[in-house]
This record gives structure tokens, sequence and C-alpha cells, in this order.
């Protein structure tokens, strides 16, 4: 069954734009990474959110941030039951292969999939109660922090919803035992961040006073 179809024409000029330009201009660099493999300083899980864009956040280089994405940057607990765990998998790789000092969860406003989770939790999306709904059984690990929402308007919850996503993320890495070893020896370090796409702006997690501090 022939299902793959060939690249769409923009995507190919931008491709040769970037082979004639970047790539060229910096082969060398390329040619290092290739033959000496990766050492990324960092983890980095976000969203999916094409509006996500954390290398040009940080004016992040190639090899320097180890990237994984999902919807609504989530983590889940520890369960090692023999099946599919795409974001755990990551997680181990970066933890003890690549040995990260540093892993960073970040979420994001406007979160479609915590809206998502809002909406299902608030009786508003009978679909994704749905055992069907990939979208809405993955949002189920943020179900704790929509418990923990404060009283106020939708719009209010929500984005407060978006930032317990980030809390939620960074409790469940604390039950992998190699996170929680590397985190105690202190050759790891947690932490979380939630960026504001229009304004541009960056809070981070404080743990100590449960609260986001701007960047």
């Amino acid at each position: 069954m022939q299902f793959a179809k060939p690249l769409p024409e923009y995507l190919v000029k931008r491709y040769y734009g970037w082979n004639a330009t970047t790539y060229a201009e910096n082969q060398a660099w390329y040619r290092r990474l290739a033959n000496e493999g990766q050492r990324p300083r960092a983890m980095v899980i976000s969203c999916c959110d094409s509006r996500v864009h954390v290398t040009s956040i940080f004016g992040a280089d190639q090899g320097e941030f180890f990237i994984h994405r999902n919807i609504a940057n989530l983590v889940p607990p520890y369960n090692p039951d023999g099946d599919y765990h795409g974001t755990s998998a990551a997680v181990e790789y970066a933890v003890t292969a690549l040995r990260v000092a540093h892993l960073v969860v970040m979420g994001h406003s406007g979160c479609g999939g915590v809206k998502g989770c809002y909406d299902m939790c608030a009786g508003h999306a009978p679909e994704l109660e749905q055992k069907s709904s990939f979208v809405g059984r993955w949002m189920d690990m943020l179900r704790p922090g929509f418990e923990r929402l404060p009283e106020g308007d939708d719009e209010t919850r929500t984005r407060a919803l978006e930032k317990e996503a980030v809390i939620v993320s960074l409790e469940n890495l604390m039950t992998f035992p190699f996170v929680r070893d590397a985190v105690e020896t202190g050759t790891l370090s947690l932490h979380g961040l939630w960026n504001d796409i229009g304004e541009g702006t960056l809070e981070a997690y404080d743990p100590a006073h449960q609260r986001y501090n701007p960047v």
C-alpha cells in the first residue's frame, strides 16, 4: 500500500535554501556533531504546539538541547509496565545516557491540550471522556492539577491549569528513581517554566514558595 507522498514544494525549496546557506556556512560544525555525537546541556520537555519554539527563545544551537515534545508538555508518572512510553523513554535516555545537567518542563499560554482537559474535567467535552480518545486519556494525567484550581472565571482557571501542567510534570518526574537519585546527588536540576506567547514573557516556578516568578 502506497501512502507516503512527495514533500510539498515549499518544504523542498526551504530545504535547498537551508542547505545552501546555513549548512554550507557551518559545514564543519555539522560534521563535528555527526562524528562526535550529541552532548546536550539540558533536556527540554515542551508542547507540540507549533508556536512554541524553544531553541529560538533561548538562542540555542544544534546539539545544545535534547528536546521532547508532546501534548501539553506532560510527563507521566513512573510506570514500568512493559507498554509503550515515549516520554518516559526520552527522560530515561536524557538522564541515564546523555547525563544532562538540567531538565526543563516548559508550558505556554493558549495550550489546546490544557483547554481540552479543562473542558473535559468541567463536563463540557464528553468526546474526550471516550476510551478511544488518545488526547483525553493522555490529559487524564492533569486531573490532579484541575482539582487544585482556585475559584474564578474559566479563562483565569484555564491559564492556572497551564501552569499546573508544569507542576504535575515536575512532580511526576520525581517518581522516576533515576531522576530522583540524580536530583538528590546534585547532578541534575529540574526547572519549570511557563511562556506567554503573545507577550514574549517567561515565568519560572519557585517550589519553595509555590508560585511563578518572572524570569
